[in-house]
């Protein structure tokens, strides 16, 4: 009996996507599944987590509140020595939530940032698009951390993540919080800390992520530990992006706050996943100054040369993590724009090359389909030479001079196009500014995930 017209359609569809969903498949299924989540398998472009040493002035530890269904910590709470000085970046999502106008208020305050003693961060509820009750739960939250630490609320710093437009059940953390003081008292292994409190804080991601670094101000060494989470709506612009980095130098809220700007953009503000950005975002940096090394108290002191690089190297840690872990990625793709007429035009190249779900969709079937590289430089609104653009996959010349190159080489650049990481490189030889932006593929598995998000 001959098939119905609609099952040979559906049967041609298949075979014909086959060659593309086949190795994404294979990427998968070699993956172990994640802890505590049914179902989800790690990234295949997974780190490891660092081992963090202890880092004087914090104590963290993690607990579950029941904001998911499973069972599994979902919020975990930082106590900080006296004296412990706070800069943050947030969202500039219009729609932003409870805990970012909570810690957005009291940062900008007068002496705000001077004396911050604990951080809570929950997963599984934002806390956003709720209205006052969003904000009063926020606070009220704020309150009772406050009482167990002995401090005043605006030195509680807070944090959320999960599902858009429910309010925070706060009886739920205030439930916990006896149970979570009398673990920071247990005296645990601080590495232990770190890897808990990173998978706290995950809501689609498939592995907790941590980076650490040391430098040296004046001789006096310096620890840098940070962890973050973020897997979709992944386009900062400081997505559910939340990121949290502590040191025990000892810096003033307004250099601390100049630091964390400055290198946000060629970190955070640097990734995409999916082009989406949230209305949680948080990047926080905390200083608890027990390391005794002397005070930094103006931004051009020169003694910050290598705790401002030393702090670039686990933001980008971190910022790299994110795409690592983007939903459904089996690519971690780097995008360099070359040649600019400013740095912004190069920026927002190089984003409209990260973000495009065609070039995005060609990775992800391994396709060297650099056509698409063009149509995403072409669509923006930046000077681009047509005639003298160039492009390259590593070190494969796919264009020159606004034609294809005569070395192109279909073969090697497919089997280029098979690894894990993956390099594009475009000139658009309209001046000598350059930007870089980290992305990933897009694969069926993003719409799986998505789609099954509140299920």
């Amino acid at each position: 009996m001959n098939k119905k017209p609609a099952d040979a359609a559906k049967a041609a569809l298949e075979k014909a996507l086959k060659p593309l969903t086949a190795p994404l498949a294979r990427g998968r299924a070699a993956e172990p599944a994640v802890p505590g989540k049914p179902g989800l398998q790690v990234s295949p472009l997974a780190v490891p987590f660092p081992r963090i040493p202890p880092i004087g002035g914090v104590e963290m530890a993690a607990a579950r509140a029941g904001f998911y269904k499973h069972d599994r910590p979902d919020m975990v709470v930082f106590r900080f020595a006296r004296g412990t000085t706070c800069a943050g970046v947030f969202t500039r999502h219009k729609v932003g939530s409870a805990p970012v106008d909570w810690c957005k208020r009291h940062l900008s305050a007068e002496g705000g940032g001077s004396d911050v003693r604990a951080l809570l961060v929950n997963a599984g509820c934002a806390n956003a698009f709720t209205g006052k009750a969003g904000a009063d739960a926020a606070r009220r939250t704020a309150s009772e951390v406050a009482k167990r630490f002995g401090c005043r609320q605006r030195d509680v710093m807070l944090a959320s993540t999960g599902v858009i437009g429910v309010l925070l059940d706060d009886k739920k953390i205030a439930a916990r919080l006896h149970e979570v003081e009398s673990t920071l008292d247990a005296g645990r292994d601080p590495g232990d800390q770190w890897t808990e409190a990173g998978r706290a804080i995950m809501t689609t991601d498939t592995f907790p992520k941590g980076s650490y670094a040391e430098c040296r101000i004046e001789g006096v060494k310096v620890r840098i530990a940070g962890i973050a989470k973020g897997s979709g709506m992944i386009a900062p612009d400081m997505a559910t992006m939340l990121a949290f980095i502590v040191t025990d130098a000892a810096i003033a809220p307004p250099v601390l706050q100049a630091l964390l700007g400055v290198h946000v953009r060629t970190t955070f503000n640097s990734v995409t996943v999916d082009g989406d950005t949230s209305t949680n975002d948080t990047c926080l940096l905390f200083a608890t100054g027990a390391s005794g090394a002397p005070r930094i108290g103006r931004v051009g002191d020169r003694r910050l040369k290598d705790f401002s690089a030393a702090l670039d190297k686990v933001m980008l840690d971190l910022a790299h993590q994110l795409v690592r872990d983007g939903e459904g990625a089996t690519k971690f793709v780097k995008v360099t724009v070359d040649g600019a007429a400013s740095p912004a035009s190069a920026r927002k190249l190089a984003k409209s090359i990260a973000d495009s779900p065609l070039v995005k969709t060609a990775i992800a079937g391994e396709d060297a389909n650099w056509g698409r590289v063009v149509m995403a430089v072409g669509k923006t609104d930046e000077p681009v030479d047509r005639d003298r653009l160039a492009i390259r996959f590593g070190p494969h010349v796919a264009a020159i001079d606004g034609a294809p190159s005569p070395s192109y080489d279909e073969a090697r650049m497919s089997a280029y196009m098979k690894r894990p990481e993956i390099d594009i490189t475009v000139d658009v030889a309209s001046g000598r500014a350059s930007a870089t932006v980290w992305t990933c593929d897009l694969t069926k598995r993003y719409v799986e995930i998505n789609g099954d998000y509140r299920s």
